[in-house]
C-alpha cells in the first residue's frame, strides 16, 4: 500500500473509532491536544491533566516511558504513529485505565512486552518491523477489541491462537518486504474477524500461497498485487479461486494492481462465480494486449462492480474486445471511472443494468447511440467526459424508458436554438447538466417531468418566461451563471428549492416571494447587489423568512454598489421611505409648498409682509449711502433735537400746542412740511429726518393709526433704535386708541404701546403744565445721555 492510501485508510479507521468513542462518552467533556508534526523527541511534560485525546504523530519520538503519560489518567485516545519507537512495554499504560485507542503504526517497532495488558478497543501496530506477528497471550483478554493492526515478515498459525476466540471487527495485516521466504498457507485461518485487509509487499511479485479465505470474513481487501506477466498471475488467480471456500464473503476490494490485460480479465472471471456481491478495483496499471476471448457470465452473485483509476501502457489492440465484455455484464451496477475509456458498446441483448457510472473518461456523445437494450437503466453518470452536443444526449435517452437520473456535468455540452430534437425520455426525474456551456436556449428543451434540475456554472443569462412544461420541477440550481434577476414561479408552480448564488443579480424583484409561495430553501447570496431604493422590498421580504429557508443569510448577502455601501450586509442597509417613493416625495413637496404659500399669504394679509420688505429695502439703501461717513461728520449731521411724526388731522394741536412749548426751550424740531427736501422721495425724506434727529416724537391718536405714512415713520424710527443701540423714541398719546382699532399688520405699534411708557395728553387744563414739564425733562435727560455716549465714543 502506498503512503497516500495507507494514510487515507488510517484516517478513516481513526475517524470511525473516534466518533464511536465520542458517542459512547458524549455525556463527558473532551479535551483534545494536537502536537503532531512539531519536531517532538519525547512526550511533552506540560500537558493538561484533563487531556482525553493526544496526537503526537509525525515527530521524532524514539521511546515511550511510564512517566510520560503517568499523569494523564483521563487519556482515552493516543496517536503516536510515524515516529521512531523501536521497543514498547505495554505496562507503561497501566495507570491509564481509560485508554481505549492506541495508534503506534509507522514506527520501527521490533518487539513488545505485553504484561499487563490493557483492554483496548483499537490497537494499531501495523507498518512496523516485526518479524513475527506481535500477538501476545495477554491480547486474549482484550474483550472490547474492535480493530487490530498487525505487521510481520513471517506468518505462523500458532501466533494467532491467543486471539482466535475474539470477534474483532477489522484486522489490518501488513506484510514486510521479506515476506514469502517461509510461508504457512493456513496461518490466517484462525482469525475471527468480519473484515480483513492484507497489504502485500510493494515491490514483490505475487508468488504467495497464502490462503485468504478466512471463514468468518465478510469483507476482504487486498493491496499491492503485482504480476506483470501472465505466467506470474497464476498464484493470485489460485488465491482468488480459494475464496469460494468462504460462503460468507460478500465484499472484495483490490488496490494497487499491476498486471496484464489478460490477467485483469482473468481476475474478473475468477471472481464472477463466487459468492462475492460487491467487487471494487482501484489504482490499476495494465500492460500488454488483450486477446480476443469469451467471458462466462453465468452463476454469479455479483451485484456491483467498481473499477477506478486505470492506466494502460498499450491500446494498440481492438478495444471493442474490452467494451464487449463490460457492456454484456449481467449485473445491476457497474462503475468504470478514471480509465481513459473512449467508447462503450450497447449491450447485445436486454441488459439488467440499473446503475451505470462512466464518469471521468473520454466518452463522446456517440455513446449508446440508438441503443434500445438499456430499458431497465435508472441511473446514468457521464460526468467529466468529452460530450459536446446535447441533442445527441437527448436522443440517447429516448430509448432508456426507465431512466430517472442522468448526470452529464463537467462536459462541453451545447444546445443550439435551431435544434429540432427534443425527445427526452419521459421517465427522467433528476438531471445534472452543470459545468457545461449551455445558454438560455436549454430551457426550450428539458425533460417534461424533471423534478431536480442542476444547471449551475453555465452561460445562462435569462430564464424565459414562456417555459410552460416544467410543472413538476421542485429543485433548481442555476448558481454561477449570468442571471440578472430571480425567476418567478409562474412556470415552476411547485418549486421549493432555488440555488441562484454567484450570478449578476443587482436588483432582485420582490415579486419573486409572491409567486413562489412553496419555497422551502433559497440560496441567492454572493450576487452584486446594488443597494438602492429598488432593493428595499427584496430586503424586507427576505429578512422576514426563517433562517432555515434563506441559506447564507445574512453573511453572503452584501452590497456591491454604490461604493459607499460596498461590503455592507443587506440587513444593515437602510434608506428613508421618502427618498425612495417618488409619489410620496411629490406629495411631500406639494404639502411643503402649500404650507409655505399659506404662510406667505398669512404674512402678507395679516402682517403686511410686502410692506415690511419694502421698508427694509428703503432703509438698507439709505444706510448704504451713509455707512462710510466718519463719526465726526455723522455727528455733525444731527441737526435736530427731535423729529415729530403725526397725522395731518392732528396738525392743529401740534402747531398750536406742541411746537410752541418745545421751541421756546431752544429745542430744535424737524417737521415734514418745513424740513423735507424737494426732489427726494417721501420715504427717503422720512429716513433722513429720523437719521438727523436725536429723538423721534410720535403723536398717537386714532388718526395716527389710520395714516400709512405715520406707520412708515414709526417703523423706521423703531429700526433706528436698534441700529444706534440707544433709546430715541418718545410716545405721546393724544387721544385714547382702542386695541381693536389698531390694524393687525401694525404689530409694531401694538408692541410699543404694550411694552413702552408713553406720555398721555391730559384733557384737564390744570394738568397741562405737568405734561410739558415731563416732556421737556424727558427730552433733556435723553439728550444728556446721548451726549455722554457720543463723547465716550469719540474718546
Amino acid at each position: 500500500m502506498t503512503g497516500k492510501n495507507s494514510s487515507l485508510f488510517r484516517f478513516v479507521i481513526i475517524l470511525v473509532l473516534v466518533v464511536k468513542i465520542k458517542i459512547q462518552l458524549s455525556d463527558e467533556s473532551e479535551f483534545l491536544v494536537d502536537r503532531s508534526n512539531t519536531g517532538l523527541t519525547h512526550i511533552p511534560k506540560e500537558l493538561s491533566l484533563e487531556t482525553t485525546t493526544l496526537d503526537v504523530s509525525q515527530n521524532y519520538i524514539s521511546e515511550l516511558q511510564t512517566s510520560d503519560i503517568l499523569s494523564l489518567s483521563k487519556l482515552r485516545i493516543l496517536i503516536i504513529s510515524h515516529n521512531r519507537i523501536q521497543y514498547l512495554d505495554i505496562s507503561v499504560f497501566r495507570f491509564n485505565q481509560e485508554l481505549e485507542y492506541l495508534d503506534l503504526s509507522h514506527n520501527k517497532l521490533r518487539t513488545i512486552s505485553c504484561h499487563p495488558a490493557v483492554n483496548f478497543k483499537h490497537l494499531d501496530l501495523s507498518f512496523n518491523m516485526f518479524e513475527a506477528l506481535p500477538i501476545c497471550k495477554e491480547f486474549g483478554s482484550m474483550s472490547q477489541l474492535k480493530f487490530l493492526g498487525l505487521s510481520a515478515t513471517q506468518l505462523e498459525k500458532s501466533r494467532v491462537q491467543p486471539i482466535a476466540h475474539l470477534n474483532i471487527s477489522k484486522i489490518l495485516l501488513v506484510l514486510g518486504e521479506t515476506y514469502g521466504e517461509k510461508e504457512d498457507p493456513e496461518s490466517l485461518q484462525d482469525f475471527n474477524t468480519d473484515s480483513l485487509h492484507i497489504v502485500f509487499p510493494v515491490k514483490k511479485v505475487f508468488h504467495f500461497i497464502l490462503d485468504m479465505s478466512v471463514s468468518t470474513a465478510i469483507s476482504l481487501e487486498l493491496s499491492n498485487i503485482k504480476c506483470v506477466l501472465d505466467s506470474e498471475c497464476s498464484y493470485f488467480l489460485s488465491a482468488l479461486v480459494k475464496l469460494q471456500n468462504n460462503p460468507r464473503l460478500l465484499n472484495l476490494t483490490l488496490n494497487n494492481i499491476e498486471t496484464t490485460w489478460n490477467s485483469f480479465i482473468n481476475i474478473l472471471q475468477s471472481v464472477w462465480p463466487t459468492t462475492i456481491e460487491y467487487f471494487s478495483i482501484s489504482n490499476v496499471k495494465l500492460q500488454d494486449q488483450l486477446d480476443l476471448r469469451n467471458f462466462n457470465y453465468s452463476h454469479t452473485s455479483l451485484k456491483a462492480l467498481s473499477i477506478h483509476q486505470v492506466v494502460s501502457d498499450v491500446f494498440n489492440f481492438p478495444q471493442s474486445n474490452i467494451y464487449k465484455i463490460f457492456s454484456n455484464m449481467n449485473i445491476q451496477n457497474v462503475t468504470v471511472s478514471g480509465t481513459h475509456m473512449i467508447h462503450m458498446l450497447c449491450p447485445s441483448q436486454i441488459s439488467p443494468f440499473l446503475h451505470l457510472d462512466f464518469s471521468n473518461n473520454l466518452l463522446t456523445d456517440m455513446v449508446f447511440k440508438d441503443c434500445g437494450n438499456l430499458i431497465e437503466l435508472k441511473t446514468l453518470s457521464l460526468q467529466m467526459n468529452q460530450l459536446k452536443k446535447l441533442a445527441n444526449i437527448i436522443h440517447m435517452t429516448a430509448e432508456m424508458k426507465s431512466l430517472q437520473q442522468l448526470d452529464v456535468s463537467q462536459n462541453s455540452l451545447r444546445y443550439e436554438e435551431d435544434e429540432k430534437t427534443c425527445s427526452w425520455t419521459k421517465s427522467l426525474l433528476s438531471l445534472n447538466m452543470s459545468s457545461n456551456i449551455l445558454t438560455d436556449s436549454v430551457f426550450s428543451c428539458l425533460p417534461p417531468k424533471v423534478k431536480v434540475l442542476d444547471l449551475h456554472n453555465n452561460r445562462i443569462m435569462n430564464i424565459p418566461k414562456d417555459v410552460t412544461h416544467l410543472e413538476a420541477l421542485q429543485e433548481l440550481n442555476v448558481a454561477f451563471n449570468s442571471l440578472a434577476d430571480l425567476p418567478g414561479c409562474g412556470t415552476f408552480s411547485i418549486l421549493s428549492v432555488l440555488i441562484i448564488d454567484h450570478n449578476s443579480i443587482s436588483h432582485p424583484s420582490a415579486d419573486f416571494f409572491q409567486s413562489c409561495q412553496k419555497m422551502k430553501s433559497i440560496q441567492a447570496g454572493s450576487n452584486p447587489f446594488q443597494c438602492t431604493c429598488e432593493l428595499r422590498d427584496f430586503i424586507q421580504h427576505i429578512g422576514q423568512l426563517p433562517s432555515e429557508v434563506v441559506e447564507g443569510w445574512p453573511d453572503a448577502y452584501k452590497c456591491d454598489y454604490p461604493e459607499s455601501y460596498k461590503g455592507t450586509p443587506l440587513k444593515d442597509f437602510h434608506v428613508s421611505p421618502l427618498s425612495c417613493n417618488t409619489g410620496l416625495l411629490i406629495v411631500t413637496i406639494g404639502v411643503v409648498v402649500l404650507v409655505l404659500a399659506g404662510s406667505v399669504t398669512v404674512l402678507c394679509r395679516y402682517l403686511d409682509l410686502p410692506w415690511y420688505l419694502r421698508m427694509v429695502c428703503q432703509w438698507a439703501q439709505t444706510r448704504h449711502r451713509t455707512r462710510n461717513v466718519p463719526l465726526e461728520e455723522l455727528q455733525s449731521t444731527l441737526q435736530f433735537h427731535a423729529f415729530i411724526s403725526y397725522s395731518g388731522h392732528d396738525s392743529a394741536w401740534v402747531k398750536s400746542e406742541l411746537l410752541p412749548n418745545l421751541e421756546k426751550e431752544d429745542i430744535r424740531i424737524c417737521l415734514h412740511e418745513r424740513n423735507f427736501v424737494p426732489g427726494k422721495s417721501i420715504v427717503e425724506n422720512i429716513i433722513n429726518c429720523i437719521e438727523k434727529s436725536y429723538k423721534s416724537i410720535f403723536v398717537l391718536s386714532p388718526n395716527f393709526v389710520q395714516s400709512e405714512w405715520c406707520h412708515y415713520e414709526l417703523y423706521f424710527a423703531h429700526h433706528n433704535l436698534f441700529h444706534k443701540a440707544f433709546d430715541n423714541l418718545i410716545l405721546i398719546l393724544l387721544e385714547p386708541i382702542p386695541q381693536y382699532s389698531i390694524p393687525s399688520n401694525y404689530h409694531k405699534l401694538r408692541t410699543l404701546m404694550a411694552q413702552r411708557t408713553y406720555l398721555e395728553w391730559p384733557m384737564e387744563k390744570s394738568k397741562h403744565g405737568l405734561f410739558w414739564a415731563n416732556l421737556r425733562a424727558a427730552i433733556r435727560i435723553k439728550l444728556m445721555a446721548q451726549g455722554k455716549e457720543i463723547n465716550h465714543t469719540q474718546s
